[in-house]
């Protein structure tokens, strides 16, 4: 599964056409495709894992579980910093071609990653009193949540060891592997939950020993595979220059990642100060979002390998006809996405829900979703664009730009500009101007790196 794309294959590339060839656009596809069916697989295994714990005879045990899965989720997903550098240096080093400096690279990632997992495993406590601080859950819930949060977080290490291997695999293109990972997960906790929860009656309890058992049974499979790969067995080397940089590196993505997400998790929590029915409302549109992720995250996983694999070798010219290349290709899906929106918005808003208040007011900010993915296709883009050249500080500085810049800005605008009644639009419209001034910035800053 480990293709060797290097020197000798660029010559099938057609540099200097403005299309690309079709070996170039398959190489696309190629790294696309497995991780777009990756994206569909979790969500459609984790309606399983929904269903079975959703079918026990109380409610409580099903929130839990979501509430629970939410703040872990949250935690892991800070932590996606690993995913994105390690995928970066190690499509660097591959388009050197030196094995060495890949081992070294997951060596080091790996080390990283078991030392922040074993930290967040220390911080158990802390981080359950802040989440309950901010969510504020009934007792019995809590209660619940917290037995939840706590097994959950014993694979923190191999959680984040997962990471790092789905970005090696990445970087080195090889992206069936990576599918291949991540359906394991999900496939893996939905038969843990069946023999556990329904076999074992262990309810929540059950549930999150599931989640672990993935968890570790994927990180003994990933560091197989890199094992096979990279030859890990191989004489540990580590480096305390690299670990500056790797720390830097990741510092500067976890920030970007941190304030995304306050950004995000801001269009449902703030909308509750409208009222319950458009905490709803931007619930189900917020899916819109995850549908767009779908289909961009592939195209943003490719830029990130094919880029970066470039990059490696100093080709310039072979960086820019990648750019280009997979900017068509967001370009398209992006076009796609709206159409369909336009066409089946309504559709789709019935299929998420069957509440007729939420259908109702759903509909009046369903505009804002027609435009959504002609203006996110930018962002995501171009963060496949700064990890593959390695600009994570320039990742940083535009997101803390468009946060501070433009989406306050336009939040607090926008309470002033619509009633009460309509405020919601307020927060919409600060979303988009967020993800449009996110392509626009990083535009801009590759524009001056020219």
């Amino acid at each position: 599964m480990s293709s060797k794309p290097n020197n000798r294959n660029i010559a099938t590339l057609n540099l200097h056409s403005f299309w690309g060839s079709w070996p170039a656009h398959r190489r696309i596809i190629a790294i696309a495709i497995p991780m777009i069916i990756s994206n569909i697989a979790a969500p459609l295994l984790g309606l399983v894992d929904t269903a079975i714990i959703g079918h026990l005879d109380d409610s409580i045990y099903l929130s839990a579980v979501a509430l629970g899965a939410m703040v872990v989720s949250f935690i892991y997903l800070l932590a996606i910093f690993l995913r994105m550098t390690t995928t970066g240096e190690i499509a660097r080093a591959y388009g050197r071609e030196k094995p060495a400096e890949q081992r070294q690279i997951a060596l080091h990632a790996l080390t990283f990653a078991v030392a922040v997992g074993v930290l967040l495993l220390l911080l158990r406590p802390w981080l359950l009193e802040l989440a309950w601080w901010l969510i504020e859950p009934s007792p019995e819930l809590r209660g619940y949540a917290t037995s939840y949060i706590s097994i959950r977080l014993w694979a923190a290490p191999a959680a984040l060891i997962n990471l790092v291997v789905l970005g090696v695999l990445l970087g080195r293109q090889q992206s069936r592997q990576a599918m291949f990972l991540v359906i394991f997960t999900n496939a893996v906790n939905v038969v843990a939950d069946i023999f556990l929860v329904i076999g074992l009656q262990l309810n929540v309890v059950g549930a999150a020993w599931a989640s672990v058992s993935a968890e570790i049974a994927t990180a003994i499979l990933g560091l197989y595979f890199l094992r096979h790969t990279l030859q890990l067995q191989q004489a540990w080397h580590l480096q305390l220059s690299y670990f500056k940089r790797f720390l830097s590196m990741n510092r500067d993505v976890f920030l970007r990642s941190l304030i995304l997400q306050l950004c995000m998790a801001s269009m449902t929590g703030y909308a509750a100060r409208f009222g319950e029915i458009y905490v709803a409302v931007n619930a189900v549109l917020m899916q819109f979002l995850m549908l767009i992720s779908l289909g961009l995250d592939g195209i943003a996983y490719a830029v990130e390998a094919l880029a970066g694999a470039a990059v490696g070798r100093q080709r310039r010219d072979e960086v820019r006809y990648w750019l280009r290349l997979t900017l068509f290709w967001s370009c398209g899906f992006a076009l796609i996405y709206s159409t369909v929106f336009l066409l089946a918005g309504h559709q789709i808003i019935r299929l998420l829900t069957d509440l007729p208040d939420v259908i109702q007011t759903a509909l009046l900010f369903l505009p804002w979703i027609y435009a959504l993915p002609l203006i996110a296709h930018w962002s995501y883009y171009f963060d496949g664009v700064f990890i593959g050249l390695g600009y994570t500080r320039a990742m940083r500085d535009t997101m803390a730009i468009s946060a501070v810049g433009v989406f306050l800005p336009l939040w607090w605008l926008g309470q002033q500009w619509f009633t009460n009644t309509n405020a919601n639009h307020g927060l919409w419209l600060a979303l988009t101007g967020f993800l449009l001034a996110r392509g626009v910035s990083q535009s801009l800053y590759l524009l001056y790196r020219r």
